[in-house]
């Protein structure tokens, strides 16, 4: 039974001063007041609507015995797959199967992904194979077919999407019934009211102005409830809110960052958190990455606004602890970059995580614990401003989603929130939704709309992968 690795890298390096980071979260030199911002506008978030198509492949199965440390995708009974809105007094989603004594979904040291086979989204294995019939080398095809075997998460990016939740995880506890182990699924809880407000790319649906909270609340967060509910004897790991928390802690007063939509963040993160407390869900809040608040004072920032959330939602018994680099491109660790590094103390996720759980230790969460997102951070020196988060050329596939890989302090796993080659934001200027950084000089301008599949984009990050593919 593994346990977390709890390993001080650099609580002295990432404990200084702040530097010179620009206090209104574009990056760039600016400020010396320590505040350092730094890069971030939209972590990369913005980097990452990923529609959820959600879809599953009915043909889908699996390949017999898994390892409990690898994926696999299962397979779906068209049957029997539960649609839209599930009763969880009545649904057969909660459990059973022929597995004699039943599964125990018990995490153990609490931890989701230990112990425990990764369930594939067969919506992402579809798009693979979309770009596998693509090309005809067959060394690259071998490649892209082990993407295939990689958990990536479930997005929840619109109201729709909701609906087809339910598919995916009856799909996830189908190979649990088969493989008689847990088999844990990830998905991300992303369609807040003015969402995003610091970039375009990603703006949702919701908007405060046009009942967006009560929207929020009744006909995203509380579906959503509901189909937990009715899935509880799984494990279920869930991101909450990209880009939410974080744009409060720095960019509070630019864009469409007013007083009015961070006060809609603090409460409707709260009550998606107060919501969906229950046992067999791990909750994760996003706390942005190094590039973002590696700074002391934004450390400091972030922990506190994390700390007043909880507390607002009731201190839930399942908020397992914080997600960074969603979406993002920050490697685990390095010692140069192109860009400057604006005297960020934190160079890398690494780092990061040991600073914010002593900023968060600070706030009385010192027993929380961290996923790293490493979907596309395998390379680094691709882009020239440590704030440049949409679709960065020469990207590549990172660490495979592992549990309790060590390396820093309560850190749970690695795991792939950002699909790898769902787009970023589109490329071309005057398009919906255009982002100037995602017309930058180290940005992929061919991208289709965030979310969309962006073939190209998905063999360079197939190609470039570190480890190797």
């Amino acid at each position: 039974m593994a346990t977390s690795v709890a390993v001080i890298l650099a609580l002295t390096a990432c404990g200084g001063d702040g530097g010179s980071g620009d206090t209104n979260g574009t990056g760039g030199g600016g400020n010396t007041s320590g505040v350092g911002a730094g890069t971030p506008t939209s972590s990369g978030v913005g980097a990452g609507t990923p529609t959820s198509t959600g879809n599953v492949d009915p043909t889908t199965t699996s390949t017999g015995n898994v390892d409990p440390t690898t994926t696999s995708t299962g397979n779906v009974d068209p049957t029997t797959t539960s649609t839209g809105n599930v009763d969880p007094t009545t649904s057969a989603a909660s459990g059973g199967g022929n597995c004699s004594p039943a599964v125990d979904i018990t995490a153990p040291s609490g931890n989701p992904f230990a112990d425990a086979t990764l369930f594939v989204d067969p919506g992402y294995v579809t798009k693979v194979d979309s770009s596998i019939a693509m090309v005809t080398d067959t060394a690259l095809k071998a490649k892209m077919e082990k993407v295939k075997e990689i958990q990536t998460a479930f997005w929840l990016d619109t109201i729709s999407a909701v609906s087809k939740l339910p598919a995916y995880l009856d799909a996830a506890l189908k190979l649990q019934n088969e493989l008689c182990k847990p088999v844990t699924a990830l998905i991300v809880v992303y369609d807040l009211p003015n969402r995003d407000c610091h970039a375009k790319a990603s703006n949702g649906e919701l908007h405060l102005n046009e009942n967006g909270a009560q929207r929020y609340k009744e006909e995203y967060i509380a579906p959503i409830k509901q189909i937990l509910a009715a899935h509880s004897g799984q494990r279920i790991a869930a991101v909450i809110e990209p880009d939410s928390l974080p744009n409060i802690a720095t960019n509070l007063g630019t864009e469409n960052c007013d007083e009015a939509t961070a006060q809609g963040y603090r409460d409707n993160v709260a009550h998606a958190l107060k919501e969906l407390n229950m046992p067999h869900v791990y909750q994760y809040i996003d706390a942005a990455h190094s590039g973002w608040l590696g700074w002391p004072d934004n450390q400091k920032k972030g922990a506190k606004i994390f700390a007043e959330v909880i507390k607002a939602a009731g201190s839930p018994a399942n908020v397992r602890g914080f997600a960074t680099n969603v979406a993002n491109y920050t490697q685990l660790s390095y010692s140069t970059e192109k860009y400057d590094q604006q005297s960020n103390p934190c160079y890398g996720e690494l780092d990061y995580v040991d600073a914010m759980a002593s900023a968060l230790s600070a706030e009385g969460l010192g027993d929380k614990h961290f996923i790293i997102d490493t979907s596309r951070n395998g390379v680094g020196n691709i882009r020239d401003d440590w704030g440049y988060w949409c679709n960065n050329k020469g990207a590549g596939m990172g660490q495979r989603p592992k549990a309790n890989p060590g390396g820093a302090t309560n850190l749970d796993a690695y795991v792939w929130v950002k699909p790898p080659g769902d787009s970023d934001g589109v490329g071309q200027s005057g398009q919906p939704r255009y982002d100037s950084f995602c017309g930058m000089p180290n940005a992929d301008t061919r991208a289709p709309q965030a979310g969309q599949w962006f073939h190209d984009y998905f063999v360079e990050c197939v190609k470039n992968a570190n480890p190797p593919l």
